[in-house]
């Protein structure tokens, strides 16, 4: 299904996307599921609002999280053959998936701050993988993906302090000045496929009136021996369930530092990880 210039673009750079791998009225038909589901307030797991002040964007619309393990439709998606595909095509081994999620980013909604996915799943050996398929347009002004290209050569980073006013999430990972940070238009039913250890974020929904939403499946490479106990159960792309460990709650990580003028990753430490998701 993919070609050799996508695999090489995928290995080299971190990510992928794959244009039109759900069709327009497929996204059409997701968004008004979860439309449905929001309005029903189902949005069970998610604690980053709690306390929000009440007029956040995001306190009306927050994301939905692990919604396979109640709702059919959300499993057929994690599952479908289309992703199962191309993930194997990237890895050369079909993976195991772990989580779902809706982001809804309403307008005048906050963003998400720079950070690795892998920082949260803890997936040892190995890493995480994303699907992060596009339901509305995604561009600069309502708040598309940003990705730092061959960060995903990176370890995982030590974080710091993210900035609450542009952000929904309290940390993320510092980079070097000067490093790419490219964003990534999508229409809607192409997916973003990207390694767990990329950099990625997103910056505040700064148009009127329009959503950005995007489903998003999380997996881990099909050799992976543990990862966070919030991801269970993982499961076969045929629904099976596989029984793999819990890894440890948190990992070593790296700071920038300056070696004969050049910035590298020094790993120095072990940061616990509070959050079970991102």
């Amino acid at each position: 299904m993919l070609t050799p210039e996508q695999r090489e673009q995928f290995d080299r750079d971190g990510y992928l996307v794959v244009r039109g791998l759900f069709s327009p009225e497929e996204a059409e038909a997701y968004v008004e599921h979860y439309m449905r589901l929001s309005a029903e307030r189902r949005v069970e797991g998610d604690t980053w609002f709690t306390g929000a002040n009440p007029n956040d964007p995001l306190v009306k619309y927050p994301r939905m999280l692990q919604m396979h393990r109640w709702d059919e439709m959300s499993m057929n998606w994690m599952v479908d053959p289309r992703i199962r595909d191309v993930m194997t095509g990237l890895l050369d081994r079909e993976p195991l998936a772990v989580q779902t999620m809706i982001y809804f980013k309403p307008a005048g909604a906050r963003g998400q701050a720079l950070h690795q996915d892998n920082y949260y799943l803890r997936v040892q050996p190995g890493t995480c993988i994303a699907a992060w398929m596009a339901l509305d347009v995604c561009d600069e002004e309502n708040g598309c993906l940003r990705v730092a290209p061959g960060s995903h050569t990176w370890p995982i980073l030590c974080t710091v302090q993210a900035d609450n006013e542009v952000s929904f999430t309290d940390v993320t990972v510092p980079i070097p000045e000067g490093t790419p940070v490219v964003p990534v238009y999508l229409q809607p039913g192409d997916t973003l496929f990207f390694n767990g250890q990329l950099v990625h974020g997103s910056f505040p929904n700064s148009s009127q009136d329009r959503f950005r939403r995007s489903l998003i499946g999380h997996y881990i490479e099909g050799d992976s021996q543990k990862v966070a106990s919030y991801y269970f159960p993982v499961v076969r792309f045929d629904g099976s369930e596989v029984k793999v460990d819990v890894s440890p709650n948190g990992s070593q990580c790296g700071i920038w530092v300056n070696e004969d003028g050049r910035q590298v990753v020094e790993v120095v430490g072990y940061e616990q990880v509070d959050k079970v998701t991102e």
